[in-house]
């Protein structure tokens, strides 16, 4: 293999590397040995970890972008309808018995092996349900308006006007963990006349192979869509992901999944110059005010831990004046959560709202289900403030923390300071509480009941391809829903009437 002038083609420990334009790092031993001619490093801004990328994890990558950029090119020019087709071809293969079967069996072997390893499986079971909503939002795709040169705005001037038009804005990037479900929701970015890099975790590679084998692929064949327009890199290498990401082909990484590996993402490609969409820490904060209605509360907290996804309600917080009341109730509705996943639930609560917790209910003992089996905890225990930003992820047993405050504002700071800010609820009977309750939280989502309403599908009617929150910061021209035919940039189109026009 000969090598450009320049090129790194070796490593020693404790060799240097500056980044971020002040900072510098070191090689580990550890790397030094790995690394090999051809390989590639890329350190993380955000925390200074070198990250190796082996040539074939870059290859791999590199490939599956530039048989997407090919297609971005060729599908400019296939019809709508083309497209249209290409969504109720995925649709009915996936809805077929038949062509589902060695889908399901590859993603009974995927959970099989995630169980093995003690890993959660919750989002990777392929249910029924699952599987009817991937058939469902691939026909909604179907059904949606092409949009992909629709004007969006027509500025007349004398003698000649400029159409401001919607276009493709190009290859997007989409790495995600265990969810098969994504495969359906991301494939909207076609609609708009976008292609699409998957990249999925370990644990889903299986199922993700197989429906690409029996349903994607033969969609794109019957549509007449070109090869690459949606495609998978064959690998379950985290280097895969970070290969992907630096791609500075890429118009946009997409990320789901923890996030701290989401935001090592997104830290990746911004230092390529790519435009991110991260989707990775979650958990909805719920505050309930002085003149909170018991009931309501109580069936909102219920209703907002049916199950452990990003909108499920993380952190409770209950005004001091209400607390004797409204703990109770609290805790009445985090056992019934449980209930209906035949678990016990668990709460941490902050010594505020531990000292109105009845002592007997302290002393409780909860049955709590867990990816590695089942564990005898207690059903309270005290949990400091200070560590109110933490996400809990939980299985058949509701998690969740508990903080009381003094005021509505007092939560509002504290959910400023310590969420993810993304999904805020109030329960008040004052309108104008809830104005300013608005008006002061940040986050991109706010709400006055369950939490669990914060979903493309639900609250859209469009499959989405995550939730943004606002950790990062507020986002440029577009809410926190992104979903395929949000992908799109803005391209101009004069039209002269007047030959003489002149300036």
């Amino acid at each position: 293999m000969t090598h450009a002038p320049g090129q790194l083609t070796s490593l020693t420990a404790g060799q240097q590397i500056v980044y971020g334009g002040d900072r510098v790092t070191e090689v580990s031993a550890e790397l030094a040995a790995a690394f090999e001619a051809g390989d590639r490093v890329i350190v993380d801004p955000g925390t200074g970890q070198v990250l190796h990328v082996p040539v074939a994890e870059h290859e791999r990558a590199a490939s599956a972008v530039a048989a997407a950029a090919r297609a971005f090119a060729d599908l400019a020019r296939c019809s709508d309808d083309q497209i249209t087709t290409f969504f109720v071809e995925f649709a009915d293969r996936l809805a077929d018995d038949a062509t589902f079967a060695p889908i399901l069996a590859a993603n009974e072997a995927d959970v099989e092996r995630a169980r093995g390893r003690g890993r959660s499986t919750t989002r990777l079971e392929l249910s029924p349900a699952m599987r009817a909503d991937m058939v469902a939002g691939l026909r909604g795709w179907a059904e949606t308006p092409a949009g992909r040169d629709e004007v969006v705005r027509t500025i007349e001037h004398d003698g000649w006007s400029v159409e401001a038009r919607r276009a493709p804005l190009g290859v997007v990037g989409f790495v995600f963990e265990g969810r098969p479900n994504v495969f359906a929701d991301a494939a909207g970015v076609v609609r708009t006349g976008n292609t699409v890099v998957f990249r999925i975790g370990s644990d889903a590679l299986g199922t993700a192979r197989a429906i690409v084998e029996h349903a994607l692929d033969p969609a794109l064949t019957a549509a007449g869509l070109p090869a690459g327009t949606v495609s998978l890199v064959p690998s379950a290498a985290h280097a895969a992901g970070w290969a992907l990401f630096s791609d500075a082909r890429l118009a946009l990484a997409v990320a789901r999944g923890s996030g701290p590996a989401v935001a090592q993402l997104g830290a990746v490609a911004r230092s390529a110059g790519i435009a991110v969409s991260l989707h990775g820490t979650g958990g909805a904060w719920m505050v309930a005010a002085s003149d909170a209605d018991a009931d309501r509360f109580e069936r909102s907290v219920r209703h907002s831990l049916d199950r452990k996804v990003c909108n499920t309600l993380n952190v409770c917080c209950i005004v001091r004046d209400r607390a004797a009341d409204l703990v109770p109730r609290f805790l009445k509705a985090v056992e019934a959560a449980g209930a209906q996943r035949g678990a016990d639930g668990r709460v941490h609560a902050t010594p505020p709202a531990l000292a109105h917790v009845p002592s007997d209910v302290a002393a409780r003992t909860a049955r709590v289900v867990r990816s590695d089996g089942t564990h005898d905890e207690p059903f309270v225990s005290e949990y400091p403030v200070d560590d109110l930003g933490n996400e809990w992820e939980w299985e058949e047993s509701p998690e969740v923390t508990l903080h009381v405050v003094d005021s509505v504002d007092d939560a509002i700071a504290a959910c400023n300071a310590h969420s993810p800010r993304f999904v805020a609820a109030l329960i008040s009977d004052s309108d104008d509480e809830h104005q300013r309750f608005f008006d002061t939280v940040d986050a991109p989502f706010v709400g006055d009941g369950m939490t669990r309403w914060v979903d493309g599908q639900y609250a859209l009617d469009a499959p989405e391809l995550g939730l943004s929150n606002w950790e990062g910061g507020r986002m440029l021209g577009r809410g926190g829903i992104l979903s395929g035919d949000s992908v799109f940039t803005v391209r101009y189109r004069a039209r002269i009437t007047e030959p003489d026009l002149h300036r």
